[in-house]
This record gives structure tokens, sequence and C-alpha cells, in this order.
């Protein structure tokens, strides 16, 4: 059987497809060659997917990008994930994933731009469970490099997150882009660091890169510029609501992810920043965390 090796968040996933041949672009740049090293999940596509009758849900959401209702349900063995187009509600996507092993199996079979996105979307909440075990979050966010160090803008759609990094890319020298969306935190021999990833919202900057993480900073629109470090229980909930939701009502999940964020906020300062979007924003968020 042909074998196909991903790196994303240093975490080798192999899969028995060319998962980029099948049109998920965003991936190439994290595809290795494949070698004796064990893979820390697999990925597998088949016909059927078997073992996952006896199941509760856990959530439920709409995903707009596909227009399709989408269910996450914790099985006897791990998890199931399905997701069915309003436009074909007789038909549902599936994937799941035994969490001893950490395999996931989908039906997923792309034929068509819209079944890529959900494929895409799919393997984005099964490789989260993995990330869970591994001290590892994909954080909603768009995420600059300066000075060789990541920061992470934080808010809820429409706050400006993304016109504030593209403001530090036009008002701070040597500021790039490492991610628009789902860039992934994991703490690795208690160094705090973030990832680009194969998931970046409607900007395509898919880099396979890491650095070390100098702050995060949940953006809050106002008349004014200012800026506050926050004390650890609101750095918390600064960061919480920025975890992948669907994860939010399973105690195994959350458990994961909320010793990651006490960790997180050990170790790297997360602040507020209740800003215009002017360049004076940028420079501000830039003297305080990168120089302060």
């Amino acid at each position: 059987m042909s074998k196909y090796d991903y790196i994303i968040a240093d975490i080798r996933l192999r899969s028995d497809r060319d998962i980029v041949q099948l049109g998920l672009r965003s991936f190439a740049p994290f595809a290795t060659s494949v070698n004796d090293t064990t893979a820390e999940c697999t990925l597998h596509f088949e016909q059927e997917i078997k073992h996952c009758e006896q199941r509760y849900k856990i959530s439920e959401s709409y995903i707009a990008e596909t227009d399709a209702d989408s269910y996450f349900y914790a099985t006897e063995n791990g998890y199931l994930y399905t997701i069915t187009r309003r436009c074909d509600a007789s038909r549902s996507y599936r994937l799941s994933i035994d969490k001893e092993t950490k395999c996931i199996t989908t039906d997923i079979e792309p034929q068509s731009n819209i079944d890529l996105a959900i494929l895409r979307f799919g393997i984005w909440v099964m490789l989260g469970v993995v990330l869970a075990e591994h001290k590892a979050i994909a954080i909603h966010s768009s995420t600059i490099v300066s000075d060789d160090r990541g920061i992470l803008f934080l808010g809820e759609s429409g706050t400006g997150k993304s016109t504030h990094t593209r403001l530090w890319r036009e008002n701070i020298e040597g500021a790039a882009l490492l991610n628009d969306d789902s860039p992934i935190v994991r703490i690795i021999d208690g160094e705090v660091r973030v990832y680009g990833s194969p998931w970046s919202g409607k900007t395509a900057c898919y880099k396979n890169e890491y650095y070390p993480v100098a702050g995060f900073c949940r953006l809050a629109q106002a008349p004014h510029n200012k800026i506050k470090r926050l004390q650890p229980l609101l750095a918390i909930g600064a960061l919480l609501p920025s975890c992948p939701p669907i994860f939010a009502h399973d105690e195994y999940l959350q458990d994961h992810i909320c010793s990651t964020i006490g960790d997180i906020v050990q170790s790297v300062g997360v602040y507020r920043l209740e800003c215009l979007p002017n360049s004076e924003a940028a420079e501000l968020s830039y003297n305080t965390i990168i120089r302060g």
C-alpha cells in the first residue's frame, strides 16, 4: 500500500492517499519523505466507516463555507465527525478516529471543490484530537512573525485580526504573516511554539515553519489605542474562546486543552489591545510585546 507523509506541528500524519494530488494543495509545504519513523496518526480512505453505532452527540454546528451541518460524536473507541450538505441531505460525509491507535478513517472521496473543503475541515477536526494529547492546540488567530518570534492576534470574526497583522507588515520592518486563521501552538521541552498549518482561512498562507511565541493579544475595537497585559485567570479567559469550540463539551479533550492553556499562560504574556485600525496600534503592540 502506498504511503504519503505530512509533518504538521512536528506531528507526522501518514495517509494511504496523496491528499495533495486529491486537491488539498495547502498540504504541499508539509509533505515529507516516508521513512521508518512511526507516525503519530494515520489517515485511511475507506468506502464505509464501521463500528460507530454506539455514540452520543457532543456538539453540532453549521459550516458556512460548505453550507453544511456538522455533528461531533463520542464513540466507544474514539470520535466520529459527520458533515451533511443542506442541498443534499441524503449524503453524509464521515470521519472517525480511534483514540488509542490515532487512526483516522474517512469515506470522503473528493469529487468537487465542496467535497475538498469538507475533507480539509474534517482532517482539521480529527487532527485536533491528536494535537490535544501532544500539548498542542489549533488557535483561531492571525499570526505575525517579527524578530524571529510569533505573535498571535485573537478576536471574534470582524474584530480586525487580519487588519492588524496587515498593519504590522506595512509598518514594522521585517514583519511577515505566518498564518491567517488556524496556526498551531505547541509546547515542546517547555518552549511555547507557533507553527504554520495547512489551514489559513481565506488567505493562502501555508508555511511549514515555527517560531517561539512572544505573546498573544486579544483585540477589541475602540476609539483609542491601549494595551494591557492580563493576569493569569483573565489570560486563560482570553485564550479559551479561540480554541476549537467543537471540543468544548468533551471532558477528555477539554481537560487536555485547559492543561495546555494553563502551561502557556505561565510562560508567555497574554494581552488585551483596544485599538483603532491604524499604524499607531501596530507600533504600540510591537513595542509592548516584542520590545517591552
